[in-house]
């Protein structure tokens, strides 16, 4: 092997292995201009986005002892590897994919060291990131608190009203 694409082979290996997800996808004919946005807003949402060619992908993956199936792998190959919150990086792939007429079609990916088919990257789009599952985290343990809080805040304010009416309807 050339010098260069064993370079590239250990890049992509420690990418791999760095990163917490990687996102598989192929792409059709993306000007630079949108492949330099794209890139741009996968790195704002905690990923880098690489084309890779096909065979040194799955030889990096092989020897790491991650099996992918070449055949499976069509067209232009771009991969993207999450490091930070992976659910956030996927969702920004599906809604560059909407906005820009189907230009990526995801094919697979690793989250977690397990593979995951097309559908089950998908999936793992849909789910909420880390801020939306904190925040409804909070939500749900200040919920008890705060309907307590209103309860004993009518309590109160009833025994005031029922008073202020008692003390007015005296001078009547």
């Amino acid at each position: 092997m050339r010098p260069e694409k064993s370079l590239l082979l250990k890049e992509i290996q420690q990418k791999i292995e760095s990163s917490s997800a990687m996102v598989i996808a192929s792409y059709k004919h993306m000007s630079p201009n949108l492949a330099a946005q794209f890139r741009s807003q996968v790195e704002k949402n905690g990923g880098s986005f690489e084309v890779v060619k096909k065979r040194l992908l799955v030889q990096a993956a092989k020897m790491l002892g991650v099996s992918l199936d070449r055949a499976t792998l069509q067209g232009h190959i771009g991969v993207v590897f999450a490091s930070q919150d992976p659910v956030q990086a996927t969702k920004y792939i599906y809604h560059f994919s909407k906005e820009n007429d189907d230009l990526l079609d995801v094919l697979g990916g690793r989250f977690e060291g397990a593979l995951c088919s097309a559908r089950d990257v998908k999936l793992i789009s849909e789910l909420p990131s880390k801020d939306e599952m904190r925040a409804q985290l909070l939500g749900t343990l200040e919920a008890p608190m705060s309907q307590t809080l209103a309860v004993v805040e009518s309590l109160l304010c009833s025994v005031i009203f029922c008073l202020d009416n008692k003390s007015t309807g005296d001078k009547e």
